[in-house]
């Protein structure tokens, strides 16, 4: 399975983006997560299949909205209200199963440069 993500931009602080992730087939659970410069990689979100299970990280919570289009295999990550703490690469990512950890997830896309301007 092959995942493009898209929608990254420059943003000014308290405003909104919209990423995308399309994949080439299906995949179980899709997830996001994003690396800051000099920082680890970070767990963000994820989504089940049937979007009955959806995980945040506590940073994200209240402002960042995850969803999927199934009949498209792709997945949405609505971020609102941003703060420049969430200037970082955004990577998409698929697993079989839904978890926080980086290391489960075997597949993932380039990566997409979101920056928050205060």
């Amino acid at each position: 399975v092959q995942l493009q993500a898209s929608g990254g931009g420059l943003v000014q602080a308290g405003g909104s983006l919209r990423l995308s992730c399309a994949a080439s087939g299906r995949t179980l659970i899709m997830g996001w997560f994003r690396q800051a410069a000099g920082k680890a990689r970070e767990f963000v979100s994820a989504i089940t299949w049937s979007s009955s299970t959806i995980l945040y990280a506590d940073s994200v919570k209240g402002r960042f909205t995850i969803s999927r289009d199934n009949s498209k295999n792709t997945v949405v990550l609505q971020m609102n209200s941003l703060k420049p703490e969430d200037t970082a690469v955004y990577y998409c990512a698929g697993s079989t199963y839904i978890t926080r950890s980086s290391s489960q997830y075997s597949y993932w896309g380039q990566g997409t440069l979101v920056t928050v301007s205060s």
